[in-house]
């Protein structure tokens, strides 16, 4: 394997997972802030998906839509595409949240389903890729 793929798919994925862990720390702060931590489950399944894609050297465009990233993976494994509804959570927190106008905070279940369609993006990518990249 091509050591300098290897690091830079495990960089991709080591941003994936600390989107996830600032997921859970916003989330659980004091005040909690859902905006920002459902920005992150959004961000962490785009990078696992991004790093997933590089190792297999699939070019990607500069997109935040999870449903395009998944169907480019699920290209190279069928079983990918099982995160397809993962997509229609996180594919809007892209932007949802994060920008002036009309702000609606999200609730907490709303950000739960977000952290838990991130986890499984994430954990799944891991599964199909070879431990020597895991972050």
């Amino acid at each position: 394997m091509n050591e300098a793929k290897a690091e830079l798919t495990r960089s991709w994925l080591v941003k994936a997972k600390r989107d996830l862990l600032s997921a859970q720390e916003l989330a659980g702060a004091e005040v909690p802030l859902l905006d920002t931590a459902a920005y992150h489950c959004q961000q962490a399944a785009e990078k696992a998906l991004k790093g997933y894609l590089l190792f297999h050297d699939v070019r990607f465009e500069k997109t935040h839509d999870i449903e395009v990233l998944i169907l480019q993976a699920a290209e190279e494994d069928s079983s990918l595409g099982v995160c397809i509804e993962a997509a229609r959570i996180l594919t809007p927190l892209a932007v949802e949240f994060r920008y002036p106008g009309d702000y609606v905070e999200p609730d907490a279940d709303e950000y739960r389903e977000a952290f838990d369609a991130s986890l499984k993006v994430f954990q799944l990518v891991l599964l199909k890729l070879p431990v020597i990249v895991h972050p």
